[in-house]
C-alpha cells in the first residue's frame, strides 16, 4: 500500500507484525549510485525522517534499515522498527522466526499519517 509520492520516491506499506516502511525510488534506479543527487539525498532524508519518526512514536529496541534488492533490483530502503517481544528479534525479519509475537503497539494508522505530515 503506496502512502506517500512525490516526483522522486514514493513510500509503502509492508504488511507486517512490525511497523514497516518501504521507501522506493520513481525512476527505476538499479543502485543507489545511479541515482542523481537530489534523488539519493531526498530519499535519505527521508529514510532519517521515518527512523526518528518511528523511534519518537513506538520507542522501539532498535530500528533496522535494510538496501538488499536482490529479488527487486530498483532502489528501496526497509525502515523497520524493532523490538524484543517480535516475532524474529534479535534475528532479521527475514531470518528465523524466534517466537509469537507478544507486541502491544500504538495504532499504525496514527504513525502512518505522522509519515504522511514530514514528508
Amino acid at each position: 500500500m503506496k502512502i506517500f509520492e512525490n516526483e522522486l520516491f514514493f513510500v509503502e506499506v509492508e504488511k507486517s507484525e512490525i511497523p514497516w516502511l518501504k521507501i522506493f525510488t520513481c525512476k527505476p534506479y538499479k543502485e543507489l549510485s545511479e541515482c542523481d543527487d537530489a534523488t539519493r539525498i531526498t530519499i535519505l532524508e527521508a529514510m532519517l525522517k521515518i527512523e526518528k519518526e518511528m523511534i519518537s512514536y513506538y520507542n522501539p529496541k532498535k530500528v533496522n534499515i535494510a538496501m538488499f534488492g536482490n529479488y527487486v533490483p530498483h532502489v528501496h530502503i526497509h525502515v523497520m522498527a524493532r523490538f524484543e517481544e517480535d516475532s524474529y528479534f534479535p534475528e532479521p525479519m527475514w531470518g528465523k522466526k524466534q517466537r509469537e509475537a507478544n507486541l502491544k503497539l500504538p495504532d499504525f494508522t496514527t504513525f502512518v499519517e505522522k509519515v504522511k505530515n514530514i514528508l
